[in-house]
């Protein structure tokens, strides 16, 4: 396999040049407003790229989930992780006192259940696990709803055997920049006034990355889609379609009129995800074709006008959301431009916890 021509479709590659582009045109903007990188790694689940991050300056990962983790340090390389989840259960809990035997561990909390449980499965440890307070800045998903809140989880946190309060995380609304500074001037404040010493702010987000310098408190920033970029990520002014590294080459596989075609892919590669977009992805190249509709396995292009394809054509298609794509794959193709690099195995994909 030599050419783009000859992978089987639907496939998913990834422009590696673009990619590392994008990984540090990021990172030369961390570096330049004095705040830490910490991607997320549920964007493209692949150890390479994790270490590719690192080496071009993140201080580390986030992960959502123990199996990325276990899966992202399992080739070396990687050695820093946060988790941003609540982790639950007994099961977890002794799968995440094992990883952090092997890295720099960080995870969030935000209920005195949660931490207690942290502590509990830390409570022998030789070093207490670095606990930050998960705080809802205006998402409404986790978090803990007001600064004072925060103060008085950081200071169950500190309480806790087994467990240090190692400071502040949320994952704000897309434009919620300001609110992220507002809550955590004020959180910082009671945090310290109750001597609690706020050692870490970490916030995230891909939508509002090139924003991240107007909350000048924070310290920390994660965001997981800039490694690849979306559909999402354009219509929104974040990015350009030159800057998207991860496609979907699909074939048609029928041409029933002359201003409708189908694909070789659905939902099973694309996915269901719309993001408040119109259609189901964006077609290199036609912006006059629409992706109006998906099953498992077929997708259809309609246009006004003619479709211009034939049985066998094949199309490159920028997803509305890059990071579930990811997930629906055992492998993508890496290329650089039109030159095939090879498969490279998604490691962390999957609904294993």
């Amino acid at each position: 396999m030599n050419a783009l021509a000859d992978i089987d479709t639907p496939a998913v590659l990834v422009d590696l040049d673009v990619a590392e582009a994008n990984i540090d045109r990021f990172q030369d903007y961390c570096n330049l407003h004095g705040f830490r990188n910490r991607p997320h790694i549920k964007t493209h689940k692949l150890p390479v790229l994790a270490r590719r991050q690192i080496k071009a300056g993140a201080v580390g990962i986030t992960c959502q989930k123990i199996s990325e983790a276990e899966a992202m340090i399992a080739e070396g390389g990687v050695d820093d992780v946060l988790l941003t989840y609540n982790v639950v259960g007994m099961a977890k809990l002794q799968r995440l006192r094992a990883l952090a035997g092997r890295v720099t561990l960080s995870v969030v909390a935000d209920s005195a259940a949660v931490v207690a449980g942290l502590g509990a499965a830390f409570a022998d440890a030789s070093e207490p696990l670095t606990v930050l307070v998960e705080c809802d800045t205006g998402a409404h998903r986790c978090g803990v709803a007001t600064p004072a809140a925060a103060r008085d989880l950081a200071g169950v946190i500190d309480r806790t055997a087994g467990a240090r309060f190692g400071g502040l995380m949320t994952y704000p609304p897309v434009g919620g920049t300001g609110a992220v500074q507002e809550f955590m001037s004020e959180a910082i404040e009671l945090c310290e006034a109750a001597g609690l010493a706020v050692e870490r702010i970490t916030s995230g987000g891909a939508p509002d990355m090139w924003r991240a310098h107007e909350a000048p408190l924070v310290t920390e920033y994660r965001t997981g889609t800039y490694v690849y970029n979306d559909r999402s990520l354009v219509e929104r002014g974040v990015c350009t379609w030159d800057d998207c590294a991860l496609t979907v080459l699909a074939t048609v596989v029928s041409v029933p009129d002359g201003g409708r075609a189908i694909i070789d892919a659905g939902t099973k590669v694309l996915t269901s995800d719309l993001l408040g977009l119109d259609g189901h992805g964006h077609v290199l190249g036609r912006p006059d074709i629409r992706i109006d509709q998906l099953s498992e396995e077929h997708g259809r292009l309609v246009c006004d006008g003619s479709i211009a394809l034939s049985v066998g054509d094949r199309v490159r298609i920028v997803p509305n959301h890059c990071c579930v794509v990811s997930n629906m794959m055992d492998a993508v193709v890496g290329v650089r431009g039109s030159r095939i690099e090879g498969d490279l195995t998604i490691a962390a994909r999957g609904l294993v916890w």
